[in-house]
């Protein structure tokens, strides 16, 4: 069987998201691939997150950067810098911690924080949730995930 990786050609595992990716940068999503999901998958969800906000040393809440779902099954990956109008046929987008939706990119206001990129492979179309927060979002999903991996980046500014 195979498993699900999620993977990008800006950053590897662990390391440093490079700036232009962040909001002392052009504030423009990385790219991002990913292996095949299982069989019997019918759509993808992207959930990107930092569980190390407000202070790595003292964290207090996780704060999301990006919600996509109902990514076609087939999209194998997302280019980077994807404005919304480019995104793959039909999929929706919530609402990150800004209020708005698309990518926030990392913007830690202390330390080196930890961005989880997230990608579930679900046996279901979900619903249009309208702009649904990350709570909404993983309550649509309860119970429909065959798969999902993560690929974790770290960011501090230089300020």
């Amino acid at each position: 069987m195979s498993t699900m990786t999620l993977s990008s050609p800006a950053f590897a595992a662990g390391a440093a998201i490079p700036p232009q990716h962040t909001c002392d940068g052009r504030d423009s999503s990385p790219p991002l691939s990913w292996t095949a999901p299982p069989a019997g998958a019918r759509s993808l969800v992207l959930i990107v997150d930092d569980p190390d906000a407000p202070d790595p040393e003292a964290p207090k809440m996780t704060w999301v950067h990006w919600l996509l779902y109902n990514l076609p099954a087939v999209a194998g990956a997302l280019p980077a810098g994807l404005p919304p109008a480019a995104l793959p046929a039909g999929t929706l987008q919530g609402l990150n911690d800004w209020g708005r939706t698309g990518y926030g990119g990392p913007c830690p206001p202390i330390g080196r924080h930890r961005y989880f990129f997230k990608l579930y492979a679900l046996d279901t179309l979900l619903p249009d949730l309208g702009k649904p927060d990350k709570a909404a979002l993983e309550r649509a999903m309860q119970g429909h995930v065959l798969a999902h991996t993560e690929l974790v980046g770290l960011y501090r500014r230089t300020r």
